[in-house]
């Protein structure tokens, strides 16, 4: 029985796994919205699977912040003003942390990777979707390229938080061309292996970021009259 209740759960763990990350991505393509009624016996249903593994799912949703419990059952966290300054404060160090290993751990083949990443969003077509995926390949070479896995697991959980923030900043007029500077910004300290340089810069690219992010999400709020 022992052997069977192990088999079981560790069927069920990379299930629960493949859930939490199905809902992770719909909230980043937009089809889960904030607000949205996370109901498991809906979620089991679409997914074709049991709601032991939605359960789980749920679970871990709830524990890292991507859902809030109310009296209705759990909805998709809603992210105010002071949460999403919050979020960015804690990206900006740990983006700034992963420049600065980079700047330390970057073989030239490191080197050529972001270089590569780099080029590619510049030369991305005004499309805000595409300048977003360009612009996530661009962060995660670096990562790749800091070489500490605790700091990648960090960046992860981080990024899944970053799925709440609805759209892309990438929309508001002129923001890929100022993304380009801070990008190239980043890189050149990188490849000079300034680590004070290259963690300053990318510091300068989350708030420039945070920034866009509070003018999309905020400033667009119709006042009482």
């Amino acid at each position: 029985m022992a052997r069977q209740a192990r088999t079981a759960r560790d069927r069920a763990e990379p299930l629960s796994t493949m859930v939490y990350r199905s809902l992770v991505d719909r909230l980043r393509a937009g089809t889960l919205a904030p607000g949205s009624r996370l109901r498991e016996e809906d979620i089991a249903a679409e997914m074709g699977v049991s709601r032991t593994p939605v359960r789980e799912a749920l679970t871990r949703f709830h524990a890292r912040g991507l859902a809030t419990a109310s009296s209705y059952g759990l909805t998709v966290t809603e992210l105010d003003r002071r949460q999403v300054g919050e979020l960015y404060a804690m990206r900006a160090v740990l983006e700034g942390a992963a420049a600065r290993f980079a700047a330390e751990n970057a073989s030239a083949a490191d080197l050529a990777a972001i270089r590569h990443a780099a080029e590619i969003f510049e030369q991305e077509a005004h499309d805000a979707a595409s300048l977003a995926r360009a612009n996530a390949a661009f962060h995660e070479s670096i990562y790749q390229t800091a070489r500490n896995d605790y700091l990648m697991r960090m960046l992860e959980d981080l990024n899944d938080s970053l799925a709440l923030l609805p759209r892309t900043t990438f929309q508001i007029p002129g923001r890929s061309e100022e993304a380009k500077r801070e990008h190239a910004a980043v890189l050149d300290a990188i490849e000079r292996r300034d680590a004070d340089a290259a963690e300053q810069a990318m510091r300068n690219h989350m708030h420039k970021a945070l920034v866009g992010r509070l003018k999309l999400q905020f400033s667009l709020v119709a006042r009482p009259a």
